[in-house]
């Protein structure tokens, strides 16, 4: 006996729309109940992805935050503080933390390196009002030296 797992009711479809917290243990049951036929297959396909979408803007968050972090140090050396330094440490756990959740997302790295780089020089501009031209226009950290814990620019 085939099962249509494009069927979904009216009411599972619509409850996506309107309260999505009671659409989703409305599916998880189904997963759980082996309901086939009442899931709602294109809404969870299209929730799936975004977790995966999710995860990259994670990432890429947290390596704009590094690199900022890390030309601060390297170049407000007058300014740094055991709070800095941890906040440069918490910032690579949660990368690394991230990183063993989903291994998946290492081949993405290196251009994530240089598409984040010029949103960090942006804002590590700000922060430190220094010129454009104190800081190098291209990423010259290697993730290595980004996620490494002992690495802090300048010392």
């Amino acid at each position: 006996m085939t099962q249509n797992l494009s069927k979904v009711e009216p009411k599972t479809s619509e409850l996506y729309e309107s309260d999505f917290y009671a659409w989703t243990v409305e599916q998880a049951k189904f997963l759980r109940n082996s309901d086939w036929s009442n899931l709602d297959i294109s809404n969870l396909a299209e929730e799936i992805e975004s977790l995966g979408k999710q995860d990259r803007r994670e990432l890429r968050n947290l390596l704009r935050v590094l690199i900022e972090h890390l030309l601060r140090w390297e170049f407000q050396a007058n300014k740094r503080s055991n709070s800095w330094s941890n906040t440069i440490d918490e910032q690579r756990f949660k990368f690394l933390g991230l990183l063993q959740e989903s291994p998946s997302l290492k081949p993405y790295l290196p251009d994530a390196i240089s598409e984040v780089y010029k949103y960090a020089l942006k804002l590590a501009i700000s922060e430190t009002s220094l010129s454009k031209e104190t800081f190098p226009q291209e990423c010259l950290y290697s993730l290595e030296q980004i996620l490494d814990f002992d690495f802090f620019p300048g010392e």
